[in-house]
């Protein structure tokens, strides 16, 4: 049991250090592209094949979503007994959606900053639709589980505020003036980043975790 908890443990850390590599790319990224404006332009410009910030943002944005995948499919495995289904079934779709936005942004970036045309462009903008929709359903389906028998309240509460945040940046992104539609884009990134560090801090300190 000893050893379990162990492995459990290690592979939960990697929903805070997800976080923290993904914060480390905005930041760095930001700093290391010369007039880059957070408010006004998107993360995605940072990864971009034409970025001068792309040598440091792309390996700490590959990190981030490698140890993503590795927490919240832990946790689908984890908690696969010790949630009702509609908390786990949104675990499992948030957990998809970690890997559609991986593989999806790693094979589709974008080919230089703003909203350029092209094939590979075009793909950016499906794989972050895909990551936006599959994201809202599954926090909705964590949220509303949390009210059913063996529900988890702690999960259900964070990804309600998760979801909120999420819609607020879907809306604005179409409806914000230019000026800070940087600012708003965040808004639903990191109700995602931060949601999948709650998943692991959350595994690593509760009751589970006999």
């Amino acid at each position: 049991m000893g050893k379990n908890l162990m492995i459990n443990n290690i592979m939960f850390i990697s929903g805070p250090l997800a976080f923290t590599f993904y914060v480390l790319h905005d930041v760095l990224g930001s700093l290391n592209y010369p007039g880059y404006n957070a408010m006004t332009q998107a993360v995605s410009d940072l990864t971009a094949a034409n970025a001068p910030s792309i040598w440091i943002a792309q390996p700490l944005s590959i990190g981030y979503g490698l140890f993503s995948i590795i927490c919240t499919i832990q946790a689908c495995f984890y908690l696969y007994s010790k949630l009702n289904k509609v908390q786990w079934t949104g675990l499992l779709i948030f957990a998809l959606m970690n890997i559609i936005s991986f593989y999806g942004y790693t094979l589709f970036p974008l080919s230089e900053a703003g909203t350029p045309a092209g094939f590979q462009n075009t793909m950016h903008i499906v794989v972050t639709i895909l990551v936006v929709v599959s994201s809202i359903v599954s926090l909705l389906l964590v949220s509303f589980g949390s009210y059913k028998k063996m529900g988890d309240k702690a999960l259900g509460m964070v990804s309600l505020l998760a979801f909120i945040l999420m819609l607020v940046g879907a809306i604005g992104t179409n409806v914000a003036p230019a000026s800070i539609f940087g600012i708003v884009e965040r808004f639903s990134i990191y109700a995602a980043v931060g949601f999948t560090c709650f998943i692991g801090i959350r595994c690593m300190a509760s009751k589970w975790v006999v």
